[in-house]
């Protein structure tokens, strides 16, 4: 039988299991290393060959899973990017979110685009263009693109990207290529993230794919999609977007294999974030809107899921509303300090040692920053260049770094573009305090939690007595905000039985006093009816408390720790292609495809062409992905309407689906 490697790539630790003959034989951690991704793969990929004591040559198939986009989408990173935006109004930047995802990103809003039929709507303005892309190219990684109709007709996407490749060599985004769907602003969102991540994931695949060669693991390298299916590295290089929710949907499709549950809330926390799915009779259930990550909704088919922000390295922050005080956690993550202090001892316990001595709470108590060697940094302004500068290679405290205010807007912007990190008080530090954890260096924790609790609260008293009271403080509210997670999931997928949004609901002081079991001359009971399986290595310290207060059975698998990594290698390969038919006057019949419109006399004719092609592709993208024993699925969608008593074809939608098991899962 084959031996199948499996490696997930999470914001703090790297994962790898390995599976023979349908049975989990080795399952490893190591820390992700931001600075050379290779290390935290290389680390957890020699541990499980080590512990099954097998060689790496004997590897057939090895599948990489991601939390990295899904992350830096949710933490607003990655790197720089110009949006060239075609046949579009300057107001239609605002649509879906489109400037939220630019973050004051350059765009061109130029002349050119196509009519809903595929016609030319404007003339392409190529002098706009080329205008631009001196003034700008040089301070920008990558560039999105996205054309009025594009999915009708793509020629002037296509013209565009061939232009900016000519002139500056930068990889290039084409919204078509990502959908067939219409709806331009919402195409344009999906292009900029992509071409937002490709960069961050080009170094993550190439790394891994060194560093399994490397160690002498000869087999193709997979990764996992956003639908929990595999691709190859080079389509998951060309389509980054794709990846989001891939560490997730993996986890998902790892809970399904271990488990065999038919019916259960999925429940995976990492280190940045939670997130939850629901698994119905026996599938993942696909969010036909499109992945929703970090309040930017996609166009990229995903696991239906919703991601919060809160893991065991979120930020916790002081709650200063009210005279009790209190904390919330996430959505960024930082570094913990019990684990910066194990790798700079002597830096992070003299700088708090010091600040204990202090009478007074100082704004940055317990926090650190650090550069991340060897990122990118095009186009800084010279105040978050002189910043950065200052950062240096080392662990350094922050209030030794920042001089001014003004410095802060400087420190947000390089934290969003992946080039420092902040360390300060995370869960994982509460448990290493309160004995759970033994991974990092507690002693470093109780001091940064001491500090932390010496704030002062609305009453003028401290946030807490001490560091033991402070860490039960942050896990309580770890399982508040766990628990409100899981409800917004069930009522979301219940929404037809209730007219509130979700989160409202989850609040709601019945539904709060019905998971209480208020029992008064009012009875109200609640509670999740079906299993919570919680995955992720804090799963186990965590879970037992928020099932108890959702009234909910948790089941915790044995490999729950490393479930995106098995995940990673039990999937299927998929390739889907989707296109259009449209009508654009009586008796002709118009097939939208890649080199652009193509008409027909009769729809069956034009219906069958775009199938044939739609089935080429997919296969192709399927074979090319690796994948054997190919199964096609195709689906038509066709929109008629009566008019004068008789039928009228309208439009037609269909999906090609190619999927199969990876060739060399054969053994």
């Amino acid at each position: 039988m084959a031996l199948l490697l499996g490696v997930d790539t999470g914001g703090t630790y790297t994962d790898a299991a390995l599976i023979l003959d349908d049975q989990v034989i080795a399952s490893a951690k190591s820390l992700t290393t931001r600075q050379d991704l290779a290390i935290g793969v290389g680390g957890a990929v020699r541990a499980v060959l080590n512990e099954a004591g097998v060689e790496a040559a004997d590897v057939s198939m090895a599948a990489l899973s991601t939390t990295l986009a899904t992350n830096a989408l949710v933490e607003g990173q990655g790197g720089r990017v110009a949006l060239i935006y075609i046949g579009f109004a300057a107001e239609d930047l605002e649509r879906h979110g489109l400037a939220a995802a630019l973050k004051g990103d350059p765009a061109l809003i130029m002349a050119g685009g196509h009519s809903h039929a595929g016609t030319e709507a404007n003339p392409l303005d190529r002098d706009a263009l080329l205008d631009f892309l001196d003034a700008e190219a040089a301070g920008v990684s990558g560039f999105a693109v996205a054309s009025l109709f594009a999915t009708r007709n793509p020629a002037h996407e296509q013209a565009v990207a061939r232009i900016i490749a000519d002139r500056t060599g930068a990889p290039v985004t084409c919204s078509h290529e990502l959908s067939s769907k219409l709806n331009g602003p919402k195409r344009a969102v999906t292009a900029v993230l992509n071409a937002r991540l490709i960069g961050m994931i080009d170094r993550l695949i190439n790394r891994a794919a060194d560093t399994l060669a490397t160690l002498g693991v000869e087999a193709p390298m997979m990764v996992v999609r956003g639908d929990g299916a595999l691709m190859s590295a080079e389509q998951a290089r060309e389509r980054p977007i794709e990846t989001i929710l891939s560490g997730p949907a993996a986890s998902i499709v790892g809970a399904r294999w271990m488990t065999g549950a038919e019916n259960a809330l999925v429940s995976d926390i990492g280190g940045t974030t939670t997130d939850v799915a629901l698994i119905r009779d026996g599938l993942p259930q696909i969010d036909p809107a499109g992945a929703e990550v970090g309040g930017f909704r996609t166009m990229v088919e995903a696991v239906s899921m919703r991601t919060t922000g809160l893991g065991g390295d979120s930020q916790v922050h002081m709650n200063a509303s009210g005279l009790l005080g209190g904390v919330t956690l996430g959505p960024r993550r930082v570094l913990p300090v019990s684990l910066v202090a194990h790798e700079a001892p002597e830096i992070v316990h003299a700088a708090l040692d010091a600040q204990l001595r202090s009478v007074a709470p100082g704004e940055y108590d317990g926090r650190f920053i650090r550069a991340v060697v060897g990122m990118p940094a095009v186009g800084l302004p010279e105040r978050d260049a002189g910043l950065l500068a200052r950062i240096g290679t080392g662990i350094k405290p922050l209030g030794d770094v920042l001089k001014t205010r003004l410095e802060q807007s400087s420190l947000k912007r390089l934290i969003e573009r992946g080039l420092v990190q902040v360390a300060g008080v995370t869960p994982s530090d509460a448990s290493h305090v309160l004995g759970r954890v033994a991974a990092w260096d507690r002693d470093a924790a109780e001091k940064a939690l001491h500090l932390f609790a010496r704030r002062r609260v609305g009453t003028g008293n401290p946030l807490a007595e001490g560091a033991d009271e402070m860490a039960q403080m942050i896990v309580d509210q770890l399982t508040e905000q766990t628990a409100l997670a899981l409800l917004e999931t069930t009522f979301a997928e219940e929404a037809e039985y209730f007219p509130l949004p979700a989160p409202d609901l989850a609040r709601h002081v019945l539904t709060q006093r019905g998971f209480a079991g208020h029992n008064g001359i009012l009875s109200l009971k609640a509670g999740i009816t079906v299993d919570v399986i919680g995955l992720g290595a804090s799963a186990a310290s965590y879970y037992p408390a928020v099932g108890a207060r959702v009234n909910a059975q948790v089941v915790l698998p044995t490999h729950g720790a490393v479930a995106n990594a098995i995940g990673a290698v039990v999937g299927q390969i998929s390739q889907r292609r989707s296109g259009t038919v449209t009508s654009p006057s009586e008796g002709k019949y118009r097939v939208h495809l890649e080199e652009g419109p193509q008409d027909f006399d009769e729809s069956t004719a034009a219906l069958q062409c775009l199938e044939d092609r739609l089935t080429r592709d997919a296969c192709e993208g399927a074979e090319q992905a690796g994948a054997a024993d190919i199964n096609l699925h195709v689906a038509r969608n066709i929109r008629t309407a009566e008019v004068e008593a008789r039928e009228v074809f309208v439009e037609a939608v269909l999906t090609v689906t190619a999927s199969g098991r990876p060739r060399a899962a054969h053994g």
